[in-house]
């Protein structure tokens, strides 16, 4: 079993910038793959960047290419996403996902196996 939990979250004006981290826990879950997603009130959850264990394979949502960085230390089984100049549609409950390396590096909810609990990312204007 894997566990994800994030942190880093909070209320930040437009312009400013946030890191999450996510810290996983579980046998061989460093080798994971591991994303972020958000979701924010009345709309579907939605891709935001992913990596795989080497850091070969990384992609990013076309809304978030060139302000949001995602990166790993698979020594502290963590992933990280460091997000500069936020904007109030940043905001949105952002979650954290894993999948097995035996699967391909996605981009859709269903090709994860496991999730966070989520942090909340608001983004005033």
């Amino acid at each position: 079993q894997v566990q994800l939990v994030e942190s880093g979250g909070g209320l930040v004006q437009a312009g400013g910038s946030l890191r999450l981290s996510c810290a996983a826990s579980g046998r061989t879950s460093s080798s994971y793959t591991k994303g972020w997603f958000r979701q924010a009130p009345g709309k579907e959850r939605e891709f935001v960047a992913t990596m795989s264990w080497t850091g070969g394979s990384t992609y990013y949502a076309d809304s978030v290419k060139g302000r949001f960085t995602i990166s790993r230390d698979n020594a502290k089984n963590t992933v990280y996403l460091q997000m500069n100049s936020l904007k109030p549609e940043d905001t949105a409950v952002y979650y954290c996902a894993a999948t097995p390396p035996s699967r391909r590096v996605g981009v859709g909810p269903t090709e994860y196996d496991y999730w966070g609990q989520g942090t909340q990312v608001t983004v005033s204007s």
